[in-house]
Parts: structure tokens; sequence; C-alpha cells
């Protein structure tokens, strides 16, 4: 098989995985509260994480880590797993899968502006077009494609959703800067994540054990959204000829997504959230393709 016909295979199967996630958020978090689902997923995400580089005899890496690593990876745990998806499971607690998961793409667009600060890049009119053009659509999906009347189903879950953004354009600008090979600081990262779980749990006497329904669901979550997807998304990246081949493919999962929360969980999916994606997806492509 041709390195690009395999780097298509990986890319098409990450995508598959990450749009069944908003259905399984939403599916579990029948069963689990936030911090009970981010528990067993991190959980088994950390057991997934450690059986790859297993695998693939990376395990060596974890042996020569340093203090300076090890304090990278509690920083970088803290953010993600930790913030990011307890503010993203309580977002999807409060809205609708198909708006939780749709503002939660806007991250893009956090990066670029979060960008100008911290990376002290410079922002052009194209960047300020699609920043407009993404900040529609999260006004369309926020007030049901009722913008005059700045009427909000639950403003708390939009910023929530909105903030979950945040988190993850914050940890991806330090991810970029860390070196590490990618799989084991992942590793180390989801173990401090887990760990400040379990603090939080231990604080705040929040145990429980849940329904087969709820672990099945934080079984699926650790392993599709943490752990094998992330590792088939390098794949791609590792074999495609450029990185813009398989990249773009990523913004077919919210649409195929959306059909999936539709049957999977019984939402009427709103024409407001489509005109919303739309407009968010257009921004974001803007940004990246017409930057002067």
């Amino acid at each position: 098989m041709k390195a690009q016909r395999k780097a298509y295979l990986f890319a098409f199967s990450a995508v598959a995985c990450w749009s069944t996630i908003g259905s399984a958020f939403k599916l579990s978090l029948r069963y689990l509260d936030p911090l009970g689902l981010l528990l067993f997923s991190a959980i088994v995400a950390c057991i997934t994480l450690f059986v790859i580089l297993l695998v693939q005899g990376k395990l060596p890496l974890l042996r020569a880590i340093t203090s300076a690593d090890i304090l990278m990876s509690a920083v970088m745990g803290m953010l993600n797993p930790f913030l990011y998806y307890i503010v993203l499971l309580r977002a999807y607690n409060m809205l609708q899968a198909q708006e939780a998961g749709t503002l939660n793409y806007i991250w893009p667009l956090v990066l670029v502006l979060l960008s100008i600060p911290l990376l002290g890049q410079k922002i052009s009119l194209w960047s300020i077009l699609a920043i407009f053009i993404s900040f529609l659509g999260i006004m369309v999906i926020s007030t049901h494609g009722r913008l005059l009347s700045l009427h909000f189903t639950s403003p708390a879950g939009v910023l929530l959703a909105l903030g979950s953004a945040v988190f993850w354009a914050v940890y991806w600008i330090i991810n970029m800067k860390d070196k590490r090979e990618a799989v084991s600081k992942l590793f180390l990262n989801f173990c401090f994540g887990l760990l400040y779980v379990f603090i939080t749990i231990t604080l705040t006497k929040h145990f429980w054990i849940p329904p087969w329904t709820g672990l099945a669901g934080a079984v699926y979550i650790g392993l599709f959204e943490m752990g094998i997807t992330f590792v088939l998304w390098l794949n791609a990246l590792k074999f495609s000829e450029t990185t813009a081949k398989v990249s773009n493919l990523i913004y077919l999962s919210p649409f195929i997504s959306l059909i999936i929360i539709h049957f999977a969980v019984g939402e009427v999916i709103l024409l407001s959230t489509l005109a919303g994606l739309a407009l968010i997806v257009t921004g974001i492509l803007l940004q990246q393709y017409l930057k002067s």
C-alpha cells in the first residue's frame, strides 16, 4: 500500500472515531457526572497509552525522563485532560450535544487570538475577518438562529464550551514548544491529569461505582477519544506527503458527528446548528489559507 493511501486510511479512521465522541459524551453523562466520567476514561486512556508505548518499544523513553519533563507534564496534565475535559463535559451536561460539540470546534480561532500575546504574532485583516465569521457562527448556534433577540438557551453552557476551546488552544501552544516524543509525553500528561482527578475526588468525597452502561461509555471514550485515535492521527501525519493533505479531513468530523448525534442521542439537528457550524469552519479555513 502506498504511503499516502496509508495516510488517508489512518486519517479517515481517526475522523470516524472522533465523530462518535459527542454522542458518547452525552450518552455516558446520563449515568456519570463529568468528574466520574473523566476518572474512568482517564484510567482507560493511561492503560491504553502504556500498552501502545510497550508495543512500539518506547518504554525506555519513560526511564529517561528528567525533572523538567515531569514539571512540563504536570502543567500539561492540568490543562489536558483535567481542566479541558471537566469544562467540556460540564458544557455537554448543560447543552445539547450538537451545540457543545460544535462550539468546541472554535479552538483554531482561539489559537490565533492567543498567539498574539503568547507568541508575539501579528494578526492580519484576513484573520480579523475569519474571527468575525466564526464568531457569527457561535452566535447563530448559541441563540438557535435568533440573533436579534440575543436569547441564549444556556449562557453558562455556551461559556463552558468556549472555555474548553481556550484550554485546548493554550495546551496546543505549549505542546508545540514541547519537543518530546508524542505518545510518551501524552502518557505522562494523562498520568498527571488522572492524579488531579483523584485528588479532586478525594477532597470532595465524590466517588461511587457507576452502572455498567456508564463504565462502558467511559471505556469507549478512554479508548477512542483519548488514546488510540491520537496514535491513528499521528500515523496519518507521518505517512502523508504533506500535512495539508490530511489535516483538512478533520473538518469532516463535526458534520459526521451531527448525523451520529441525531440517530444515537435522538436530537433533532437544528438548521441553526448547521448554519453556525458552516460559518465556524469557513472562518477557520479563511484563517488558514487566505492569510496576508
